[in-house]
């Protein structure tokens, strides 16, 4: 079963739809054993860290994604899902994670000279993958994906990096990490290029 998250915060039916769109079929869920009974699990989200993670955390989530992880199992975050994989977000103070990925997550500060630019960072940008990352098999040159967000990750560690995106300074656009993917951007808004990385987890074996 690929498995959608419901926590409350993201738009699943966007999600869910852009997967049938590709001939696969992805069931929304809510609880820890429904969590616990899927083959592939995406945590989409939108909005502020801390309100998910109390949500996360108060409803039994938080443990069960973390399990999931541990079982090797495909696992996809997707924009405040792939923030809530990480230790820490500086977002309204200091918050903690599901701790899967080393790393804290900072707001942006290109609204500050010599960038000056706005935040949030919202709309198209060129996607720099990483060679050879399962996520982005089989995609156009110079694909563009879309993106709503304030705050990146700064990972510990940078092998844990499998795309870069450009917003002044270059940011970290996803993520892998054995069975754990993620993007900040949104695939499931980023027309055929989306498509195919929904696709490639769909499709990804660890």
């Amino acid at each position: 079963m690929l498995a959608i998250i419901d926590y409350g915060m993201a738009n699943l039916r966007s999600v869910q739809k852009a997967f049938e769109r590709m001939g696969y079929a992805a069931q929304i869920i809510s609880t820890p054993e429904q969590v616990q009974s899927a083959d592939q699990l995406i945590v989409p989200g939108v909005g502020a860290f801390q309100d998910a993670m109390k949500v996360l955390n108060a409803t039994d989530l938080t443990g069960a994604i973390k399990d999931f992880a541990k079982t090797g199992k495909p696992l996809l975050g997707i924009c405040l899902g792939l923030q809530l994989f990480t230790d820490l977000s500086e977002e309204d103070g200091l918050h903690q994670g599901l701790g899967l990925i080393v790393g804290k997550v900072v707001r942006f500060t290109v609204d500050r000279p010599p960038y000056n630019l706005k935040v949030p960072h919202m709309g198209w940008n060129a996607l720099h993958p990483t060679p050879n990352t399962p996520l982005f098999k089989n995609l156009p040159a110079d694909s563009h994906v879309y993106f709503v967000h304030s705050y990146h990750l700064v990972p510990a560690d940078p092998a844990v990096i499998a795309a870069t995106a450009d917003y002044g300074p270059p940011f970290v656009a996803a993520i892998t990490q054995n069975n754990i993917l993620a993007t900040q951007f949104h695939p499931e808004k980023s027309q055929q290029v989306g498509a195919q990385i929904l696709k490639n987890f769909a499709e990804f074996k660890p």
